[in-house]
């Protein structure tokens, strides 16, 4: 039996911006969502930031995408319907979407609060749904999501500029509070100043802790002490700086996505530092052993956070004024934007004002 075409899956008509091969190329895109099932809320999607798992999915890079593919894990909107059941939220609430719309909810990680690990955890995007549907992202008009996976926006924050907070902040955030490393008199390596690094030394220094940029871009310490008031600044390829540094910190939370040293990251730390790796590089990174025994260090990883913890993440940035530096776009701008991210010339996250500016492009 034929399936469905996209726009025919569900009866509530949508509308966004998909790609449909791996040119990565998006165009307007006519699908459809379910309707509002009893512990659903429907969404009106008012932003939605571009996050650069995106370019990697749309692209096919990690050569798991399943076309057509609609973007976008940066959600935030205006709840428009409820389900009979739903208690979360109520129409007109100011709510938000991340990286994941479903788990199996009766593991132990869910159990945990971790549905982010569950082995079942449904993607926003280019994931299968409880029903066989495929799932699609924030680069639309609508969304309907189980109310356990939605969050509520504070009031304090812009939703623009906490978009992206569902995403790159809850990255940060949830390794920060994990590993120890949000205690004031900490010393932090924040690797990487992108949409990732920039907001966790944002979340760093609300912790207390003195924090240091690590980066290639010399020309970026100006940014990273004037405008985020970093601490200090490391350029990773100059070796005189680097050895200056060695044995001085507690941690470093690594976003970096391309493949790169560990040891010269691993010198840095003091004994019993940990390296956090939040970075997904295309390919494996070479791991030096002897280091890792001299000092009892660890190298982990870490990926996004549960629901309870973006909540909190989110509450945090209200109280500390923490929201993203962003680059707002309308959605004809959306493969402009990611030939650009593709270059890292953005500061430091597009965000999609869709509201205003997807209908303009039906």
């Amino acid at each position: 039996m034929e399936e469905n075409s996209p726009e025919e899956q569900h009866p509530i008509k949508a509308f966004g911006w998909a790609a449909s091969d791996a040119s990565g190329v998006l165009s307007p895109f006519r699908f459809s969502r379910r309707t509002t099932g009893e512990k659903d809320v429907q969404i009106k999607i008012m932003y939605c930031g571009i996050c650069h798992t995106d370019l990697h999915f749309t692209k096919n890079d990690w050569c798991s995408t399943e076309y057509p593919i609609i973007p976008g894990h940066e959600i935030v909107g205006v709840v428009t319907e409820v389900g009979n059941r739903a208690i979360k939220f109520k129409i007109g609430d100011k709510v938000g979407v991340g990286c994941i719309v479903g788990s199996c909810l009766s593991c132990e990680d869910c159990d945990n609060n971790l549905e982010n690990y569950c082995k079942t955890a449904i993607a926003t995007y280019n994931s299968t749904y409880h029903d066989r549907t495929p799932t699609y992202g924030g680069y639309s008009n609508i969304v309907v999501v189980d109310e356990h996976f939605v969050v509520r926006i504070p009031d304090k924050l812009p939703l623009d500029g906490a978009a992206p907070l569902l995403c790159a902040g809850i990255t940060t955030y949830s390794p920060l509070r994990h590993f120890g490393l949000d205690k004031p008199g900490m010393h932090v390596g924040i690797v990487g100043l992108g949409g990732l690094g920039h907001v966790g030394v944002k979340f760093a220094k609300a912790f207390g802790a003195k924090v240091t940029v690590i980066s290639t871009s010399p020309h970026k310490e100006k940014e990273a002490i004037d405008h985020l008031l970093a601490d200090s600044f490391l350029v990773s390829t100059d070796d005189d700086q680097m050895k200056a540094a060695v044995n001085t910190m507690d941690g470093i939370i690594d976003t970096v996505s391309a493949v790169h040293p560990l040891l010269p990251l691993i010198s840095l730390l003091k004994s019993h530092g940990k390296l956090i790796l939040v970075g997904a590089p295309s390919r494996p990174l070479e791991l030096p052993v002897f280091p890792l025994l001299a000092g009892r260090k660890t190298i982990a990883g870490s990926g996004i956070g549960g629901i309870q913890e973006t909540q909190e993440m989110l509450e945090f940035a209200a109280e500390h004024n923490i929201v993203c530096d962003i680059e707002g776009i309308p959605m004809d701008y959306v493969n402009t934007a990611m030939e650009r991210l593709a270059r890292a010339d953005v500061k430091y996250r597009f965000v999609i004002d869709v509201a205003n500016t997807l209908k303009a492009c039906e």
